[in-house]
């Protein structure tokens, strides 16, 4: 490994760790406190449905949005902008007084938080070698599914001790801290930040720096990634049914209260943690021993997706919390193994526009977040059965794993020819 943990370009991604896993503490913390103020505010679980989605609809908007103004502006500038307005949406969120306001709350943080992991993407680009990109893609979500775990015991201790609204300042807080300290650290070019050294330099890609008249061939883009973005659906969709529904679910399927629902649902999310940083490490070492692109991302993520699908029959079969929480583990810990080789893939695929690309293929996993938790609400609002929608993704997953065979990672994107073009159209 060429990253130097503990020099200028490692500090630079354990902030972007940071930064991932308040993201996700922040966008998910409403699946803890839904059974508080779905109570006070007299919802039903397909409103409460809509309250988990309600963020993805700008998230979607502003996932390609996103993705080229970080290659357009740079990271510095974007992300400092982008966490202070989720800051200031995750404090407005203890301040709603009913579903409508509770809907606005959860757009404006899927509004700060659309452009965050293409942008991230882009700053990786520049500041990880091309022979790390598994890794650092799988820790800062491995982060992230940290941040899932940690989120159900955490919010829980929070709100008995100030109520779920207040817990809902206290995570605000944190998310503008890291705002002003990514704003102080970070320099989109790696050169110019006054504690790097030249051979951590030697060791990076040289891209360029932002463009302010970037010009993006989006059609053409669109349709290299079009793949990409469908397996990546696939898998949004198992990933936004474990975030949304995990912990309700261990309450309802199986009686418990919600201090030991928070303990099974972190359970079951840690194995997202160990996914991350595995799918990540795994693809690298197999692009290492190999030169082979489409062994060490495709085949690590077919791996995964069908991973899902085998760990989920167990407590599909046994109803039995033990087993729920063992299968919901592995089903979860497959599932994020696909993390690392997915982001590494827009690098690889184009990384002069790596933002682009990464905010396109996440496209996939935003639409999977608006209709997931809707879908997921309304089967158990209509069947009363929490099992089925587990059922659900059992097929998506199977989906994805066919799919990701048309992704190939090792095509490079062929930019057009601008010229050719303009003389085509004359």
């Amino acid at each position: 490994m060429k990253l130097k943990p503990f020099g200028a370009t490692g500090r630079v991604l354990w902030l972007l760790c940071l930064m991932y896993a308040i993201t996700y503490i922040d966008r998910v913390n409403v699946s803890t406190a839904a059974g508080a103020f779905k109570t006070e505010l007299g919802l039903n679980n397909t409103q409460v449905g809509l309250v988990f989605s309600a963020f993805a609809y700008p998230y979607l908007i502003f996932q390609v949005i996103g993705g080229y103004i970080g290659d357009k502006f740079g990271p510095r500038r974007v992300l400092t902008i982008c966490a202070l307005v989720w800051a200031l949406a995750t404090l407005a969120t203890g301040f709603v007084g009913g579903l409508a306001s509770m809907l606005v709350a959860r757009f404006f943080l899927g509004l700060g938080e659309g452009a965050t992991f293409p942008t991230a993407t882009r700053a990786m680009s520049t500041w990880t070698p091309k022979e790390d990109r598994g890794f650092a893609q799988g820790i800062t979500h491995a982060a992230a599914r940290l941040g899932n775990a940690l989120t159900p015991p955490l919010v829980t201790w929070l709100m008995i001790a100030y109520t779920w609204r207040g817990s809902f300042f206290i995570l605000g807080a944190i998310s503008i801290l890291w705002a002003l300290l990514w704003a102080y650290y970070f320099r989109d070019n790696p050169a110019d930040h006054k504690h790097i050294t030249p051979a951590e330099i030697a060791t990076l890609p040289t891209l360029g720096q932002p463009r302010e008249h970037v010009k993006v061939p989006w059609l053409a883009l669109s349709k290299r990634m079009a793949p990409v973005t469908f397996v990546y659906f696939c898998y949004g969709w198992v990933l936004w049914l474990f975030l949304s529904w995990v912990p309700q679910y261990f309450q309802h399927s199986f009686g418990v209260d919600i201090k030991k629902a928070a303990i099974f649902s972190a359970i079951t999310l840690f194995g997202g943690v160990v996914g991350d940083t595995l799918g990540g490490v795994i693809s690298d070492k197999l692009l290492h021993r190999t030169g082979n692109l489409r062994i060490a991302r495709t085949n690590v993520v077919i791996v995964g997706f069908l991973g899902i699908f085998l760990s989920l029959i167990p407590m599909l079969l046994v109803p039995s919390v033990e087993v729920a929480t063992a299968s919901l583990f592995f089903g979860f810990f497959f599932s994020e193994i696909c993390i690392g080789p997915m982001w590494a893939i827009p690098m690889d695929i184009a990384p002069k526009y790596s933002g682009t690309a990464s905010g396109l293929m996440n496209t996939g996993s935003a639409l999977a977040a608006i209709v997931s938790p809707v879908i997921g609400g309304w089967i158990i609002d209509t069947t009363g059965n929490w099992d089925l929608p587990f059922a659900g993704s059992m097929v998506l997953a199977l989906l994805g794993a066919a799919f990701a065979f048309t992704m190939r990672p090792e095509r490079g994107f062929a930019e057009p020819d601008r010229q050719l073009l303009k003389e085509a159209r004359t």
